[in-house]
């Protein structure tokens, strides 16, 4: 085990990327049409792949996934609306709501998997009988009590729009979380498991709902024909380059990941530890996009990140604070959100780590542990 500080730091992801000559022949096929953006050959073959690779209806791709989110709940027909959201999520959820004119009510999380509490919804529903939509985030790629959530929604005639950034990859009972909801956004940021550099998407459930965004995405118009009010959404050819590169390496990333997770729950020892692991939900397949721990206290937490810091390793705390606490937010408190916020660390993880590291960080976070 290393006695200094690692020479490089350590982040808490590190993006994956696609033999050069891959993403290179893509970038001559650009090269050779000469057209960026606007929907090209590149930008459409990946919409393809990602809706065969995830089996669903219809897939747009977008610039990034807040746009995404932005243009969904105008899809949606929930601009301008309360949105019932979760406050354990990283802050794009709130601001998308925030962007679209939305009054975001926030409800408390499930303490065992960390998603938005059905319970909680069905009570803040009672204080608030006109919203119209629900927000809930597959954390950490976990997946929602969907079956709740959608038996709420038709009880109440709500739309659910899914936050799935953390999702690519993860299925319950054999199906991708994107398939669930009215729609969902997914984000192709470099950090996550599958990336563009920037980019995102939406998934729809029909061909209409598809045209629509499509308008909403291209500034509301076709050719010369301009129909509703509308953003530039649109993916260029460049960031679809990368996808469809990283595409096939798909099927390794995922056994990487999980392989990188049980090494981690090996050397952690979680049996004989005060750390506790989000609960899985039943049924889920799940994708290992995070690698989070929840510390039995804040400062035990923070004597862990001391510690990995003081080697250069810098983990991250996904999901602070609880978005009940921003100055800009007027919410009552989520007592376990805000809870499960001050005692939970993401620990740096990617499919190709080098054991060594990862046995270095679960020694340091041992010994904070026993300490």
């Amino acid at each position: 085990m290393p006695k200094t500080p690692y020479a490089t730091p350590v982040q808490v992801t590190r993006a994956s990327l696609p033999p050069l000559e891959d993403f290179l022949s893509h970038v001559r096929e650009i090269f050779a049409s000469r057209q960026l953006t606007n929907q090209g050959k590149l930008v459409m073959r990946l919409e393809q792949a990602l809706r065969d690779t995830l089996e669903v209806p219809a897939l747009s791709l977008c610039n990034n996934g807040t746009v995404a989110l932005q243009l969904s709940l105008r899809l949606l027909g929930l601009n301008g609306k309360k949105v019932i959201t979760t406050p354990f999520t990283y802050v794009a959820t709130l601001s998308s709501l925030l962007w679209e004119g939305c009054t975001p009510i926030f409800a408390d999380i499930d303490p065992r998997t960390l998603c938005l509490d059905p319970a909680e919804v069905e009570r803040r529903l009672a204080e608030h009988p006109d919203a119209a939509g629900i927000l809930p985030v597959h954390v950490f790629g976990n997946a929602c009590d969907v079956e709740a959530l959608a038996a709420i929604a038709r009880r109440h005639g709500l739309r659910i729009l899914y936050d799935a950034a953390h999702a690519f990859g993860s299925t319950l009972d054999g199906r991708s979380l994107f398939d669930w909801g009215d729609a969902a956004v997914g984000s192709f940021h470099a950090t996550k498991l599958f990336h563009t550099v920037e980019g995102g998407c939406v998934v729809t459930h029909s061909a209409q709902d598809k045209e629509r965004l499509g308008l909403l995405r291209a500034f509301g118009h076709r050719g010369d024909e301009h129909f509703c009010l509308g953003i530039n959404g649109k993916m260029s050819e460049l960031h679809a380059a990368m996808g469809l590169s990283l595409l096939p390496q798909l099927p390794d990333m995922l056994a990487g990941r999980r392989q990188r997770a049980e090494m981690y729950d090996r050397e952690l020892r979680l049996e004989a530890s005060p750390l506790r692991r989000p609960a899985l939900a039943p049924g889920l397949n799940w994708n290992h996009a995070y690698y989070p721990v929840i510390f039995p206290d804040h400062a035990m937490l923070m004597r862990a990140v001391a510690a990995l810091q003081a080697e250069n390793i810098f983990p991250r705390r996904y999901f602070y604070p609880s978005l009940t606490r921003l100055p800009y937010v007027d919410s009552p408190a989520c007592p376990i959100a805000d809870d499960t916020a001050e005692r939970i660390l993401c620990l740096p993880f990617w499919p190709d780590m080098d054991e060594a590291l990862q046995v270095r960080i679960a020694a340091l976070v041992r010994g904070v542990c026993r300490a």
